[in-house]
């Protein structure tokens, strides 16, 4: 039994959800069929139908599926972009931080609702609007490695992204790479390996003003 499903179940028949409750709801059962069947082959059926919902129920909180898709969307980059700098901020050892972004990010893709496909694996990345949002968590995501490298490094602001850059990318790719592989690798292990590769690489620049790594 699904989440949503526990709850209709567990609350009482002919009582009505709250507005924020009801949207949550219909957000949970969004994710649920876009993940599964992706956005061109999901109809506002599907959705209405696994949330227990009519149809105009549905559209009273979202005019159409690509305003869904949106809001789910805008919730799950959020998401990613709060995991990464909450793993920036966990600690003041860089190779910790290393490990911690590194982490994040397989943190985020291995999530059993399976919301990174909305962000990384989009059958709807032509649109405008789906592409903007992407590109912005991304270059927010880097942003805030950027911070850190050149607050530690001293290198301007423009080495400092291009580093942070492709320190996300890595993350990212390699992390999706894992979670589709045949998890021969284990995830500690897999975070292990690539956090050492990233270590090796970004350690070389010295800690500003010190001699240290």
């Amino acid at each position: 039994m699904t989440a949503i499903e526990q709850t209709e179940a567990a609350r009482p028949r002919g009582t009505r959800l709250p507005r924020r409750a009801r949207r949550n709801q219909l957000l949970g059962a969004a994710q649920e069929v876009f993940v599964a069947q992706g956005y061109h082959a999901a109809a506002m059926d599907d959705i209405a139908e696994r949330a227990g919902v009519s149809k105009p129920v549905l559209y009273q909180h979202f005019p159409g599926k690509l305003d869904l898709y949106l809001a789910l969307l805008d919730q799950h980059c959020e998401s990613l972009l709060q995991s990464v700098r909450t793993a920036l901020a966990s600690t003041t050892d860089n190779k910790q931080r290393v490990a911690a972004t590194m982490d994040a990010y397989f943190a985020y893709v291995e999530d059993e609702g399976g919301a990174f496909r909305l962000v990384f694996e989009s059958d709807l990345t032509n649109e405008t609007a789906v592409r903007e949002r992407v590109d912005r968590v991304t270059l927010q995501c880097a942003e805030a490695i950027c911070d850190v490298i050149a607050e530690d490094t001293g290198l301007s602001r423009g080495e400092s992204m291009l580093l942070a850059s492709g320190l996300g990318g890595l993350a990212q790719v390699v992390a999706r790479y894992w979670l589709h592989s045949d998890r021969s690798v284990s995830r500690d292990q897999a975070v292990q390996l690539l956090t050492s590769l990233a270590w090796r690489g970004i350690a070389g620049f010295p800690l500003h003003g010190t001699d240290q790594h």
